[in-house]
């Protein structure tokens, strides 16, 4: 089977960008023909594995004389927000991805696409007119564009319906999907998040017994929950040599990041900022953490919450819409703690007088869970199955999913 992928941004970066990455290597394993259209800059040079073809949009030229555009608008890279975007960035963003569509629809002749992100690309995928099923993938990042501003709303909204599939990340998801642009239930399908089963795994005698590690993975972002983690420090009660926290992840302004640090110099525990790491170090991080928190106030299906339960982490994150259902399903027993959100003012913004008590419920997480790692290990403590995530399972799952629907997928085969 010939399949072919489609993002507007980085292929590399982001956990949309892992999904892509994880998933085309998935198909490429199972014998799969893939090829791969992306958007990145100028002098970008991704890695996606042997064998794909990939047909790059480079941003930052004079076609697309603008960054890659991002789906969350504070990428850990350099970006353009689509609501800042002009009737003319929209016509060079559509001429520059319809020519590769075209280009890649012609010499390689796909049998399936998959888009990235229900937005923008994925209109000017459908109204390409291609002889094959076309299919997408939402991240959340997309539902909460289409919230917050109107940018070719109808002509999103349009393509998104015309869709042949639609994959969601989770229930409470695909309930959001039929709501915002009125696909119906039947022509959306669940398909959950995936991890390197190879790599992410737990060393357990990476592990300190005096001191319980806490570890964040993610943007270094106040709407991720990063100043409320840091400010929930001063609320716990275990001594001052029981704990520590190590933060990885890229920042989207110096002013955002001056401001972490500062609260991080007068917290009671000493904080790391390891900044941007690569996969090696991150399995580390991992590995040596008793307690993973995520404390965001807005997620789609957060992958580092997998990866971080297969190292054999504790894991604190916030009660968002999905998660926990998922997870229940998917990891049952996981040993996964949930903080109730605030009230939020919009998609993503936290109601003020809210946060202390948020601050609070997060800091009784963290420290429960920091106190029951830090026991001795007991029999009933098995670890959890996590087989059914791997992101073989996952391609497989996706492509099956595309069978159910009996879409016509050419002579290749399902």
């Amino acid at each position: 089977m010939r399949i072919l992928t489609i993002s507007a941004q980085k292929p590399d970066s982001t956990g949309s960008g892992v999904y892509l990455a994880q998933t085309v290597r998935a198909f490429r394993a199972a014998g799969h023909e893939v090829a791969v259209i992306a958007g990145v800059d100028a002098d970008d040079d991704p890695a996606l594995g042997e064998g794909v073809l990939f047909h790059p949009v480079r941003y930052r030229t004079p076609d697309l004389p603008f960054p890659v555009c991002g789906m969350s608008d504070q990428m850990p890279y350099a970006s353009t927000r689509y609501r800042d975007m002009t009737p003319d960035m929209v016509a060079r963003f559509e001429a520059a991805f319809s020519a590769a569509i075209a280009d890649v629809a012609r010499t390689f002749e796909p049998d399936l696409v998959i888009c990235h992100h229900l937005y923008l690309v994925a209109a000017v995928t459908v109204e390409a007119g291609l002889p094959c099923p076309v299919t997408a993938v939402c991240h959340s990042t997309d539902l909460r564009q289409m919230r917050s501003h109107g940018l070719e709303r109808e002509r999103i909204v349009s393509a998104v319906r015309a869709l042949d599939l639609v994959f969601s990340l989770h229930e409470a998801q695909k309930r959001e999907i039929e709501d915002v642009y009125g696909v119906p239930a039947e022509r959306i399908r669940v398909v959950g998040t995936g991890y390197d089963r190879t790599v992410f795994r737990e060393d357990p005698n990476s592990r300190t017994v005096d001191r319980a590690e806490v570890a964040y993975v993610g943007k270094i972002s106040r709407k991720k929950g990063v100043e409320s983690l840091l400010r929930c420090l001063d609320l716990l009660s275990l001594p001052k040599g029981r704990l520590a926290v190590r933060l990885v992840g890229g920042h989207s302004t110096e002013d955002e990041l001056a401001r972490m640090r500062a609260l991080a110099k007068e917290a009671r525990f000493p904080v790391e900022f390891a900044g941007k790491v690569d996969q090696d170090e991150l399995v580390r991080t991992y590995q040596r953490a008793h307690v993973f928190v995520l404390p965001s106030f807005y997620e789609g299906l957060p992958l580092v919450v997998i990866e971080a339960l297969a190292c054999g982490c504790r894991v604190v994150v916030t009660d968002l819409p999905g998660i926990r259902e998922w997870l229940d399903e998917s990891v049952p027993g996981a040993p996964v703690a949930y903080v109730q959100p605030p009230r939020m003012v919009g998609v993503d913004e936290p109601v003020q007088e809210d946060l202390p008590a948020f601050e609070q419920r997060l800091a009784r997480a963290i420290e429960r869970s920091a106190q029951e790692a830090l026991q001795p290990a007991r029999c009933e403590d098995a670890p959890v199955d996590m087989a059914r995530l791997s992101w073989n399972a996952l391609g497989a799952r996706m492509l099956e999913l595309v069978a159910a629907t009996s879409l016509q997928v050419g002579a290749a085969a399902l």
